[in-house]
């Protein structure tokens, strides 16, 4: 990324007045977990009691202040227009900003926002709180002129784009009058990075999409569309989104355009035509070191495998480098340790006896003091510190192990929760434990794990199914995560002197497992004899989801 540091943005929904409350939510995120850059403010900002009137007055007045640089669009009803003095942008109070009716707002990083104030108008001329075709065109027609333009960092818009959920997953709405096409079109022709939108009352992340036609262009970037609730709604729903972002200008073209496993086709695109299959765009080939191969105590069928593999010169999950033949390139060695290393798979400190199952850059091993009878760690073969440093097919083949041990254990009726601890460890070990459903709900586990986190006052951020850890942790940063089985997961960016068996504490705990004796792997330690049984026992249960097994 060119040694670029990305900005922190906070996205807001419909504020509806309550600029305090929101304000004081932003207060407790940054006391966790740093200064962010700024604030984007979507929807309705202002609100139309009394209360909401007076509680502006004292940021007017200054009496009160904002505690981030906040921009805002402008009004979406004729009731809040008295509240801003033009239609231009302009700032209303002391870090307040106004954006106005729409442009482009760039900042001094770089960062490029594209914005408009607003509904559609129905009618000409249109009121104040109303956006009309001339005003997209105005916005539009400068940038996508320029044959540099390749899209936006930023779109913030009130209402949603017609059918962004076409090819994705679906809000939790009626969408027959949600969105208007005029935004769907602009968010085409703009390509935002992400873009944002409120009036709707609920929160909706979409998958991300991609902005060319496989195989007819080069690749893009992809865009994100999220939606965001009202602040302090009553149900809850997520109305701050939280995100790091470096801007465009300054990024490499690679970096850039690289495309998310669950990216899907553009939701504004007419469909491909028949028989134009989508192939997933080729990665960076031939860039890694075929894996050392590993020969231990697996049992025949798998030692068969990794033969065939070798062999071949290209194994089952080699096919798209193009029959083998990327072995003559000078391959790129996984990062190595500079110490010994007890989860290295060729390092002599790891404990084979242990080792479950071996893909072609993870490999599963039952967790030494296992916290339940199936405790197991999902780890990369190469030495990599942690999850966001992990190169593509690494991560893909760690979601690869990931589904299967979630569908074992959902065959023998548990949930999966995995957590990792990127601080004080030099080698990535995902957690996997599974819990019994009988014991509780996903509900009961996440509380179990933000109010023993707000104990020891730290607080836990709920982030989107979909987000990216990188988006949030860049490399070298300290943190925890845990991810519930229905793809929530909880992140907290570490400060200093984090309890170590946090994670295991949480699910030993009265509230999940129920086996506080045993939150300490110190205490739970099995002779190697119990150890091999454990991890036969596993790896015969496993078996049958193994995927690594299918030639």
């Amino acid at each position: 990324m060119m040694g670029e540091k990305p900005l922190r943005v906070l996205s807001c929904g419909d504020v509806e007045g309550r600029i305090t409350a929101l304000f004081n939510r932003v207060n407790t995120i940054q006391k966790k977990s740093g200064q962010f850059d700024l604030l984007l403010c979507v929807g309705e900002f202002f609100g139309t009691s009394p209360e909401a009137e007076a509680e502006w007055e004292a940021y007017k007045s200054g009496a009160k202040k904002a505690p981030i640089h906040t921009y805002i669009l402008g009004a979406t009803s004729q009731e809040t227009v008295k509240y801003f003095p033009s239609s231009d942008g302009c700032e209303l109070a002391e870090n307040i900003i106004c954006l106005g009716r729409r442009g482009i707002f760039t900042g001094a990083s770089g960062l490029q926002i594209a914005y408009v104030s607003g509904r559609e108008a129905q009618q000409e001329p249109a009121p104040a709180h109303c956006f009309t075709a001339k005003d997209l065109a105005s916005l539009l027609t400068p940038l996508v002129s320029s044959s540099k333009f390749k899209g936006v960092d930023i779109l913030l818009t009130s209402q949603w784009p017609r059918g962004v959920w076409q090819y994705g997953n679906n809000p939790e709405i009626d969408t027959k009058f949600c969105g208007v096409s005029s935004i769907a079109d602009l968010a085409e022709k703009l390509k935002p990075r992400y873009h944002f939108a409120a009036l709707e009352g609920v929160h909706y992340e979409r998958l991300p999409y991609r902005n060319h036609v496989v195989l007819q262009e080069n690749a893009q970037h992809v865009s994100r569309f999220i939606a965001l609730a009202t602040v302090n709604n009553p149900a809850k729903k997520k109305y701050l989104y939280a995100f790091n972002i470096v801007p465009m200008k300054c990024m490499d073209a690679v970096e850039l355009v690289k495309q998310p496993q669950d990216v899907t086709e553009n939701p504004y695109r007419k469909p491909l035509k028949e028989g134009m299959k989508y192939k997933p765009p080729p990665s960076a080939v031939g860039e890694e070191e075929p894996v050392s191969q590993f020969f231990f105590d697996l049992g025949q069928k798998k030692q068969q495998h990794h033969r065939h593999q070798q062999n071949q010169g290209a194994g089952r999950k080699r096919h798209s480098e193009g029959d083998g033949s990327s072995q003559h390139k000078q391959p790129r060695k996984p990062p190595q340790p500079t110490g010994p290393c007890w989860f290295c798979l060729a390092s002599p400190e790891v404990e084979k006896h242990l080792v479950i199952s071996i893909g072609t850059h993870c490999y599963m091993a039952m967790a030494k003091g296992c916290l339940t009878p199936d405790h197991v760690l999902l780890l990369p073969i190469g030495h990599y510190q942690s999850v966001v440093d992990l190169p593509s097919d690494v991560v893909e083949e760690l979601e690869n192990y990931k589904s299967a041990i979630r569908k074992f254990h959902k065959s023998c009726g548990r949930r999966c929760i995995l957590f990792e601890r990127n601080y004080r460890s030099q080698h990535l070990q995902l957690q996997v434990v599974p819990v019994p459903m009988e014991r509780c709900s996903t509900e009961d586990i996440k509380e179990a794990f933000m109010v023993q986190a707000q104990e020891q006052q730290m607080e836990l951020m709920e982030i989107p199914e979909h987000t990216d850890l990188k988006q949030i942790a860049p490399p070298g940063t300290p943190y925890f995560y845990v991810e519930l089985d229905t793809g929530e997961k909880l992140f907290y960016r570490i400060k200093k002197n984090f309890p170590l068996q946090f994670g295991r504490e949480v699910l030993a705990s009265e509230a999940v497992l129920n086996i506080p004796t045993r939150s300490d792997w110190r205490d739970c330690k099995n002779s190697r004899e119990e150890e091999e049984a454990l991890t036969k026992q596993v790896r015969s249960g496993f078996q049958p989801f193994d995927f690594t097994l299918d030639d």
